[in-house]
């Protein structure tokens, strides 16, 4: 038998997309799990593999650490978002039940706090590995791969904007709206300032054209600072393709700032389905760039952008492959690190750009003009 891997939130936007592709390999025992039967089912039949089961299993019950026990699992794949607000109970279940366990937690809090489950991780000879997504996993890996080229790096910029006919799910959207308007601490020239969520906003160089982007908050604006210690700077902003959207969703930010909208992301599920109104509009290409500033090796100047555009509605999977290929070299026996630690340093750009193949996909290098 395979490696056995129990995916929580198997019927969600990204925990499909996993379930999809793990399944009909022969390196996996698969096991999708979430709240509602019927809807998993559904998800078996559509990915049509018998070999898939099946499992109602709900991480806020009293009992899910004894039902995780149970399913024996050897891998745990956890893709119930939000993360922001959660706290650790997934994880630490699967120490105890000797499991390795993967996450694509996008929350601040929740991915830089995770090593504080190292020590039992590492006593009981398991990984856990938070993170695994497009922050901080593929961001981490790009500067990785273009550090070499810089004498001195000064910043790191990096944004996402997405399609606006990409799917979204209630916990992508409350993740965002959780952060909007409220106070967000950037490295910013070489010490900690406040900015606002969402707000900041800029207009963003993608290959498909320019769109508008604000600040939100990600685990890189706490982790990159100590990983790349000579950086000055670290800010990320992401965007709605359709300006209606985005100067909408910026002015709820303001009333959250103000004060009069207490709990924006209880109203997610609201607001998702309003956002799906416009779903005809705009179109499915979105993409990702993380710049690279400082000066080379001779004190140059050097300005590098690595890019990402995602087409055909493939957008969603780009967060999901990082997780994707850190279980298949978990399946293959090439992961021999233990503990508990973020989605750092342990894949590289060429691996988890290899696990876009089959997909709209592409990625490039552009050294961008410098400003005197």
């Amino acid at each position: 038998m395979g490696l056995r891997v129990v995916v929580l939130g198997a019927t969600g936007v990204f925990g499909s997309r996993i379930a999809a592709r793990l399944a009909h390999d022969e390196r996996f025992e698969l096991l999708l799990a979430g709240r509602r039967v019927a809807m998993l089912e559904e998800l078996r039949a559509t990915i049509g593999d018998a070999r898939v089961r099946i499992h109602a299993l709900d991480t806020a019950a009293a009992d899910f650490p004894a039902e995780l026990a149970a399913l024996r699992p050897q891998l745990v794949i956890h893709a119930a978002g939000p993360f922001q607000g959660q706290d650790y109970r997934v994880a630490e279940p699967c120490i105890d039940a000797g499991s390795d366990y993967v996450d694509l937690a996008d929350g601040r809090d929740f991915v830089s706090g995770f090593s504080r489950l190292d020590e039992r991780a590492r006593r009981e000879g398991c990984l856990l590995v938070s993170g695994a997504s497009s922050v901080p996993a593929l961001s981490s890996a790009v500067v990785d791969a273009l550090l070499p080229e810089f004498g001195a790096l000064d910043t790191i910029e990096h944004a996402i904007n997405p399609g606006n006919r990409t799917p979204r799910g209630d916990a992508t959207v409350a993740s965002i709206l959780g952060y909007c308007g409220r106070p967000v601490w950037l490295w910013r020239d070489g010490r900690w300032e406040v900015a606002h969520g969402w707000m900041d906003s800029r207009r963003q160089w993608f290959p498909f054209g320019y769109r508008r982007v604000g600040i939100c908050d990600i685990p890189d604006l706490e982790l990159f600072p100590a990983r790349y210690p000579q950086v000055l700077s670290v800010v990320f902003r992401a965007g709605l393709e359709l300006p209606l959207l985005q100067w909408a969703t910026w002015a709820m930010g303001v009333l959250v700032r103000f004060g009069l909208i207490r709990d924006l992301a209880r109203h997610a599920p609201a607001l998702r389905r309003v956002s799906e109104w416009f779903m005809r509009f705009g179109s499915d290409v979105g993409g990702m760039a993380v710049e690279l500033r400082g000066t080379d090796g001779q004190g140059r100047p050097l300005h590098l952008c690595w890019r990402l555009d995602a087409a055909e509605g493939d957008g969603p999977q780009v967060p999901v492959t990082p997780a994707i290929v850190l279980a298949r070299r978990l399946a293959d026996g090439l992961v021999e690190a233990t503990g508990a630690m973020p989605c750092m340093g342990l894949l590289t750009l060429e691996q988890i750009v290899e696990g876009f193949d089959g997909f709209a996909l592409r990625t490039g290098i552009r050294t961008m003009p410098v400003s005197r």
